[in-house]
């Protein structure tokens, strides 16, 4: 049996705001429309946030250490690059999928951020494509896979699974390990030293 967090007022109020971004984006979003999508005076709004820029660092933020989190495990892993690089995309599909409206909002809007929030995601978004980085490099010095481009291929890589929030249906053909599992395949082959 599942049980259900009853989440606070401001929680609630962030998870209403993640469904509106996904649906009609950050900037089209108002404080009035968030009011209106919550059901509450857009005055209440202000005694649990301070601003709609609030929320979307929070959804920014929270998702980046997810992604963090999900990833130190494979970093651990006493395994091949090949295998590490597959755990690490099966791991990154699955805080994208845990809750795709967040991953939608995570991947398109972060654009809206400000200064100095704006600085630390893109900081933070290097730090982990980097962790990827080092996977391939890894790679191709243990021979397992080619010289390429690292960057460019963890930018490939990484840009062909964070799509899957507009498409990824929980009850879909295939689960999030799956799809990941079917993804990194298709770029390990093609990385693969033959």
């Amino acid at each position: 049996m599942i049980t259900k967090i009853k989440l606070n007022r401001k929680q609630q109020i962030i998870e209403k705001a993640t469904q509106l971004f996904q649906k009609q984006g950050y900037a089209a979003t108002s404080m009035r429309d968030l009011a209106g999508f919550i059901g509450i005076e857009a005055a209440s709004l202000y005694s649990h946030i301070k601003s709609k820029e609030e929320i979307l660092q929070t959804i920014c933020f929270q998702m980046a250490e997810d992604f963090f989190q999900s990833l130190d495990a494979c970093e651990l892993a006493n395994e091949q690059a090949d295998v590490k690089l597959k755990e690490a995309v099966v791991s990154h599909v699955e805080v994208l999928t845990r809750d795709t409206a967040a991953s939608a909002v995570f991947v398109s809007e972060w654009r809206h951020l400000s200064e100095p929030y704006l600085s630390d995601f893109l900081s933070m978004r290097n730090q982990y494509e980097n962790k990827f980085i080092q996977i391939l490099i890894d790679g191709n010095k243990a021979g397992i896979f080619k010289a390429l481009d690292a960057k460019f291929t963890v930018l490939a890589l990484l840009s062909s699974v964070n799509w899957m929030p507009a498409w990824y249906k929980p009850n879909g053909k295939l689960s999030p390990r799956e799809i990941a599992e079917n993804v990194t395949d298709v770029f390990i082959n093609g990385l693969k030293v033959r």
